[in-house]
């Protein structure tokens, strides 16, 4: 439900997406709230020396915001520092950018997500904790595109709803599906999605990334996918870990 006719929130959880200046000491920022969803919210005189808000109002760190107004960007009234979340650094913390950014640019506002927030904050966690940051991408871009509507089938085929077989060959056409790959090299066909494994598309459905091929190819079938629903939208982040650590 939209918060635009609330006046008043109190006590939401909440992560700050991004933010910006605004005036001489305000910030806007964009936040991912569990109960309400996206939504920008102006923080006044946040960006004053002595503002109690200087140290709370961060990245990846869960907050409890209340906000009033009925207008497009509301008026925080109150942030509180949650904790629990360790600091992301170096390349986990530019995996966290690239999350926000997919957020960011995916996410319609005012449309709620209450499992995806939750998702987000145990994603933010593994990449504190743990070392392959590609297989906790890939979790939770699939993840993101299910929570839209645009879930993965990756247990049958997209015509005629045949198991998917490890040892065989397919195709992953956008907004159709795995095709078998069964055409010869002078078939048009052939040029219809992009080729995966069967063992790529079961190890996804089951969110294991450890085998090399699968980690190669289901890294390239979510570009492409993602790369249609942003409708042509670069992703700085993406084009930077690429750079850093081929994620």
């Amino acid at each position: 439900m939209s918060t635009s006719g609330k006046q008043r929130i109190q006590n939401e959880h909440a992560f700050v997406l991004h933010s910006y200046p605004f005036r001489e000491t305000s910030l806007i920022l964009d936040v991912l709230s569990r109960q309400h969803g996206r939504l920008p919210i102006m923080a006044r005189g946040a960006r004053r020396p002595r503002s109690a808000l200087r140290g709370v109002l961060m990245n990846f760190q869960p907050l409890q915001l209340s906000w009033f107004g009925k207008g497009e960007v509301r008026t925080l009234h109150s942030a509180e520092w949650q904790g629990g979340q360790p600091y992301l650094q170096g390349t986990a913390l530019m995996c966290g950018f690239y999350l926000n950014e997919l957020l960011l640019n995916l996410l319609a506002r005012d449309d709620p997500h209450e499992q995806l927030f939750d998702y987000y904050r145990a994603t933010l966690r593994r990449l504190a904790h743990e070392t392959d940051h590609a297989a906790t991408l890939r979790c939770f871009e699939k993840h993101l595109l299910q929570e839209l509507g645009y879930a993965l089938s990756l247990e049958r085929e997209a015509d005629g709803g045949k198991a998917i077989q490890a040892e065989l060959c397919y195709r992953y056409a956008v907004e159709r599906g795995a095709l078998p790959d069964d055409s010869g090299p002078d078939d048009s066909a052939a040029r219809i999605g992009l080729p995966v494994s069967g063992k790529t598309l079961l190890d996804m459905a089951a969110d294991d990334y450890a085998d090399p091929i699968t980690a190669q190819q289901s890294k390239q079938l979510m570009r492409v996918l993602l790369n249609h629903h942003l409708g042509g939208k670069k992703l700085h982040t993406r084009e930077l870990i690429k750079d850093l650590q081929k994620l």
